[in-house]
């Protein structure tokens, strides 16, 4: 089945031609930033199956798991869409749950990086929780 993204402006639209692999919730404090103080819900599809019209911005850093990440952003409108890890591009990319056409298309499967989550977060007690990353999705 087909599934859409794309930002606020509609500048960008992501195509993806495949189900959606994991998704979770991240606390690092990374997506505290990309998340405007929230915790970024983050979609995985194999990286094969997702195209994209339209200019995209990349910002690369170096996540706290120590992995080297670019993440992909409208220059437009600013709305984050994208993070890949530099180590394995090829396997897996990640859509913010925002940016997909539907929001519901798969609800976030684990809570990650708790530990760096600020007292008033809500972390959803019926999800599994991490202090820290947990392995990459195969």
């Amino acid at each position: 089945m087909a599934h859409g993204a794309g930002c606020l402006c509609g500048q960008v639209r992501i195509g993806i031609d495949a189900e959606p692999m994991a998704a979770r919730m991240c606390w690092c404090r990374l997506c505290q930033y990309l998340g405007g103080g929230s915790g970024t819900v983050n979609v995985c599809f194999p990286s094969d199956k997702v195209t994209t019209t339209g200019e995209v911005r990349w910002h690369e850093n170096v996540a706290d798991s120590g992995n080297a990440m670019r993440r992909g952003f409208c220059p437009q409108c600013g709305t984050p869409l994208f993070s890949l890890a530099e180590s394995r591009p090829h396997l897996t990319t990640f859509i913010r749950a925002g940016a997909l056409d539907d929001p519901d298309l798969l609800g976030p499967q684990a809570v990650i990086w708790t530990d760096a989550a600020p007292d008033w977060a809500h972390l959803d007690p019926n999800l599994p929780h991490y202090p820290a990353q947990i392995p990459p999705v195969a």
